[in-house]
């Protein structure tokens, strides 16, 4: 498998993939596009904030991740979300999402935590985390969206 970040041309896949995410049981709402089109220009632009990836098997997209960046005082430093990963049903079952940890972990080796989110139905979600060593928070989380 191949990691590679989003470019500009990437954009009509990532809306392909995106909508395939919020479309699975890994979201509680359906997709906004305005909202993917607006982290997508930010991933492109190179923010500080948001970094957005290509997952490739033989040349053909597979999948997408999606991170964010915080610092956090409880953990002592650096904070990577995984906001969203995804792989393509026809790619499942074929340890890409093993494979992506992997490479996540390594490429964040520095962060002091790796924090993400999973639905509670997400069964697939839940056992990959768990083989890597994530465990649940005892923290309900607020929010407040502004538009």
């Amino acid at each position: 498998m191949t990691i590679r970040d989003v470019t500009a041309a990437d954009h009509g896949l990532y809306r392909e993939l995106s909508q395939g995410f919020y479309s699975g049981e890994a979201t509680l709402h359906p997709a906004n596009f305005d909202h993917i089109d607006r982290t997508f220009g930010e991933c492109v632009k190179g923010s500080p904030y948001a970094r957005a990836v290509i997952l490739e098997e033989e040349s053909r997209p597979a999948g997408f991740a999606l991170f964010s960046f915080t610092w956090s005082n409880e953990s002592g430093g650096f904070v990577v979300w995984l906001e969203e990963l995804y792989v393509l049903p026809a790619f499942r079952g074929r340890k890409l999402g093993s494979e992506f940890m992997e490479w996540m972990l390594d490429e964040y080796k520095d962060a002091t935590r790796i924090r993400l989110e999973i639905t509670a139905g997400n069964d697939g979600a839940r056992r990959l985390y768990t083989r890597y060593g994530f465990e649940p928070l005892d923290y309900e989380q607020m929010v407040l969206d502004r538009k």
